[in-house]
């Protein structure tokens, strides 16, 4: 995709929606943290179900480590996988409280040192709740840039680092939200609803959809 057409598409999603932030509900950087830890092959939907009633109760890494464990696990067993990440909450907590005061590090390195926390993640956190220009790939994202011819790579990392280098920057601190948002609703996997999409002529897919998705 040239770069009139780039600057065309990310254009057209900001006059859609001027304002895109993440679906999860959070108040702080640490309720973001365990809220996209949670989101790891589970709706937004469903995390925001269970926040609902865990941050109340604990939405700090001290509050969460005197949960315990078994105590977390009661607030989060309706989102799949929740032993595994319950156990890496709890070592995230012990590390934010025993290196970083009790705060989320605005740095990669530590980020991606936290357990259940890996690029996407901190590429999240860097973005959503410090304000930097990062890629969350996503599988909607890797669709979205492949599909569309905006940023193809045959990996999230390959994407990500297109991504980069093809977004203006005065579209960079919001194009993760606007091509997830497009990928999650609109160019959605199995059938792109392409009529109903704001960026359809400017779309490279060879086998677009008619209106309504049919």
């Amino acid at each position: 995709m040239n770069k009139e057409n780039v600057r065309a598409l990310f254009s057209r999603l900001r006059a859609d929606n001027p304002h895109p932030t993440t679906e999860l509900v959070y108040h702080n950087p640490f309720e973001l943290l365990v809220a996209v830890v949670l989101s790891a092959q589970a709706t937004d939907k469903g995390v925001n179900r269970a926040t609902a009633k865990l941050f109340p109760a604990a939405n700090t890494p001290a509050a969460i480590l005197d949960l315990g464990e078994d105590g977390l696990k009661q607030h989060i067993r309706t989102i799949g996988l929740y032993n595994s990440k319950a156990a890496n909450l709890i070592r995230t907590c012990e590390i934010l409280v025993q290196q970083h005061d009790g705060q989320v590090p605005r740095d990669r390195a530590a980020l991606e040192a936290l357990p259940g926390v890996g690029r996407k993640t901190a590429n999240v956190i860097l973005n959503t709740a410090f304000g930097e220009p990062t890629m969350a790939v996503d599988t909607h994202i890797f669709r979205v840039s492949n599909r569309t011819g905006l940023a193809p790579g045959k990996t999230p990392l390959a994407v990500e680092k297109r991504l980069l280098k093809t977004v203006p920057a005065e579209f960079a601190l919001d194009a993760h939200h606007w091509l997830i948002l497009l990928g999650r609703y609109v160019c959605t996997a199995r059938k792109p609803h392409c009529g109903d999409c704001v960026i359809a002529d400017l779309c490279q897919y060879k086998h677009k959809q008619p209106t309504g998705g049919g």
